[in-house]
């Protein structure tokens, strides 16, 4: 499996940070890490990451715009604790607290939570696109950094 990432590269780490950015327990960081020490180009990465991981919320976003209970709780096996928490920080925060959706655990939940609060789209990618994409930014240059170390 790891070999079939690492041969697939780009779409490989596309499709995992997609995957990522919905309520499957998943994470793209790591082959975004080993993709950097392969010598893929770092910008082109953050790039297909972040995009990949935004299009991932999109479709929470989405489903908690359209979607019902049923949908969110069955499907999404989302847990009601993990919805009034995604809730309360939407009342305590307002929709800002979206540039904190690429955190685990409570990041998807407030992807959907903006769909349910119907927080308009061009904000929810805005806020979203940002924290996202400083994430990944990070994680690139720390990659980048200690692959200069080890080599």
């Amino acid at each position: 499996m790891h070999e079939f990432l690492i041969t697939n590269g780009y779409s490989a780490l596309f499709l995992l940070s997609f995957l990522a950015a919905t309520l499957i327990p998943l994470g793209s960081e790591w082959l975004l890490v080993a993709l950097v020490i392969k010598g893929f180009a770092p910008l082109t990465l953050v790039l297909v990451a972040s995009t990949g991981n935004i299009l991932g919320a999109c479709s929470s976003y989405y489903i908690g715009l359209v979607g019902s209970d049923f949908l969110t709780a069955r499907l999404l096996r989302m847990s009601t604790d993990d919805r009034v928490r995604a809730e309360r920080y939407f009342a305590r925060y307002g929709s800002g607290c979206l540039l904190l959706s690429w955190l685990p655990v409570v990041g998807d939940p407030l992807c959907l939570v903006a769909g349910i609060m119907k927080v308009r789209v061009e904000r929810f990618v805005l806020l979203v696109a940002i924290g996202k994409l400083a994430r990944y930014a990070v994680v690139a240059w720390a990659a980048l950094a200690g692959r200069h170390l080890l080599f």
